[in-house]
């Protein structure tokens, strides 16, 4: 299934109530010990099959996190309008939205089992009732290019949640806070996007602009420090966040890991490399 993301945004904006669905109790996900969070570098959809030292992190990433109950997947890729969403599919559909790739990536699956019930789940914490579900998205390439690494059995239910593009990058970080409690419910928070991702500077070579290094470190070195706010207001930063970000979709997945990490909570980097000099493929675990 091909959907354009343009498209989706102007189908999303005219949802009406009746294609917003209930979410139905499928088992539960009962508490357990506070899971990590991870915002991975995506970078290429080529990646999903490449055996390369972005790959290799990504899996490595994965063999550091207890095996979770389900994944909350926010992916750069699935922008809406008038809210935010959850994909409340029994069987996730993969979206292949993205063009003129060869076709071997176009014959990857990813047979994952979606879960209906996990707007539910949310309710029953409390947590969020703003937030409506949709059949009709399921799992882009943000989302299934890194999985396919992560964890290839397909054999974790995997919710994902758009992106509400109404929203300030503060109010993205305030969001993911308000969900933080599904971390004790063995649920992975996963955001997909890139740290500096420019794709109209990108060049032949893996060596990072200046601007995108300079931009990388800053952000960096503030999520250490645990200055999340500065780290929402990139904007702050001028011309040398206009470089890193013409549009913002691909720094948002990183509020939502952010905006999930609690006091006392260990942040580090990793594979903190450059891809074509314009993306940043840096992954962010939080444990």
């Amino acid at each position: 299934m091909l959907i354009k993301r343009r498209e989706f945004l102007r189908v999303t904006s005219l949802l009406s109530l009746s294609t917003l669905i209930d979410s139905t109790i499928a088992g539960g996900l009962a508490k357990t010990e506070r899971m990590p969070a991870l915002f991975i570098g995506h970078g290429s959809p080529l990646n999903a099959i490449a055996e390369n030292q972005h790959t290799l992190a990504w899996r490595s990433l994965a063999s550091k996190v207890t095996r979770p109950t389900a994944i909350l997947a926010i992916s750069a890729h699935w922008q809406s309008r008038n809210g935010s969403f959850l994909t409340s599919n029994p069987q996730q559909q993969i979206i292949y939205d993205m063009y003129g790739f060869p076709e071997a990536l176009y014959d990857v699956k990813y047979p994952v089992k979606g879960f209906p019930g996990f707007k539910q789940e949310m309710l029953s914490e409390g947590l969020q009732q703003g937030i409506g579900t949709t059949v009709d998205w399921g799992l882009d390439h943000g989302s299934w290019s890194v999985l396919v690494h992560m964890y290839p059995e397909a054999d974790i239910p995997v919710v994902q949640l758009s992106i509400n593009a109404d929203l300030s990058p503060m109010q993205h970080l305030n969001l993911a806070k308000e969900i933080s409690a599904l971390r004790s419910r063995g649920v992975l928070i996963l955001g997909s996007g890139n740290l500096v991702h420019n794709l109209r500077l990108r060049k032949q070579e893996a060596t990072a602009f200046d601007w995108a290094e300079e931009f990388d470190q800053i952000i960096a070195r503030k999520v250490l420090q645990g200055n999340f706010d500065d780290v929402a207001n990139y904007q702050s930063l001028g011309q040398l966040a206009s470089l890193a970000h013409p549009t913002n979709e691909h720094f948002l997945p990183l509020l939502y890991v952010l905006g999930v990490a609690t006091r006392g909570d260990a942040l580090s980097w990793h594979n903190a490399t450059f891809y074509r000099g314009s993306i940043s493929m840096r992954c962010l675990l939080v444990s």
